[in-house]
């Protein structure tokens, strides 16, 4: 259920943080990098963690998918939609994992580094929400505004 939580946050933020960027902000280079990087490898790693997770390797498509993250290409609708079919298929994909077998051999990349079915579930929700916080500051950077130090220390 935290994967599927971390899912919903990253759903509800981007709604609320990625309104009123427009499609050439998406790409503007900042000292962190593009929001539009951000966004593609957001949805590129919940599809490629959640492919490790049921055992499987990672496809041509998602490969290519991996090297084109940052070529500058996208748009907010496209991009957004992008993390939303990501995560759709990952929750599909997260339905599928048999409680049974959280401590199975999981085999990541293309060195078949060692991971388990829990340690993949971790690292999916750790990741995903990550990657959130990036493209939330990334959003916060292009507009040219900041968290004022006594909110920023607050949470609020």
């Amino acid at each position: 259920m935290p994967v599927l939580f971390s899912f919903q946050q990253v759903r509800e933020d981007l709604r609320k943080h990625t309104g009123g960027i427009s499609d050439s902000q998406v790409w503007t280079q900042t000292p962190a990098g593009t929001l539009g990087f951000q966004l593609k490898h957001l949805a590129g790693s919940v599809d490629r963690i959640s492919t490790y997770l049921l055992g499987e390797t990672l496809s041509e498509r998602q490969l290519q998918q991996l090297s084109s993250e940052a070529d500058g290409r996208g748009t907010l609708t496209g991009l957004l939609t992008q993390v939303e079919q990501s995560l759709h298929t990952g929750e599909q994909r997260l339905r599928q994992v048999d409680p049974a077998r959280l401590f199975d051999f999981r085999g990541v990349g293309r060195k078949n580094l060692p991971s388990t079915v829990i340690g993949l579930l971790v690292h999916l929700a750790e990741h995903t929400q990550r990657h959130l916080g990036q493209a939330i500051t990334l959003t916060q950077v292009i507009r040219g505004s900041r968290v004022p130090p006594a909110e920023a220390a607050h949470g609020q």
